[in-house]
């Protein structure tokens, strides 16, 4: 599943009301990149807007209103607030599942692991230090 989010921001400018919103594709943002996503740029760029004007200027004194999250950031969004690090941490351990879940399968024959939480954990952890090992 697609993990999307939607992003608006309501505001006026030189007397005229400006409504900015657009559905950000989650997958496409960097998993490892530390700083959350400018979100105002994100939403600029969605909607025309240069980074550069006085219009762009006005909407980043603003709030980004999230909404209607979609996959993993479901989870993510509670009262209109998106938790970036929350969705960025669910989304490596899907990627690790993904790693895991076939070696589950091949030497322990458990084909769905989150029915067995101890072995995931304990799957996800051995997993975890061997990286750590490499580094």
């Amino acid at each position: 599943m697609q993990n999307t989010i939607d992003i608006r921001i309501e505001f006026s400018f030189k007397g005229e009301d400006h409504t900015l919103s657009t559905t950000l594709d989650l997958d496409t943002l960097a998993p490892d990149d530390p700083a959350p996503p400018d979100f105002h740029h994100l939403l600029a760029q969605a909607n025309g807007i240069d980074t550069y004007s006085y219009l762009y200027e006005a909407l980043e004194t603003y709030d980004v209103e999230f909404s209607n999250a979609r996959g993993l950031a479901a989870a993510c969004l509670h009262d209109g607030v998106f938790d970036m690090d929350a969705f960025r941490r669910r989304r490596q351990e899907q990627h690790e599942l993904a790693v895991l879940g076939p070696v589950a399968q091949q030497y322990l024959q458990v084909t769905d692991l989150d029915s067995q939480p101890a072995l995931k954990q304990a799957l996800l952890a051995a997993y975890q230090a061997g990286k750590s090992a490499r580094a």
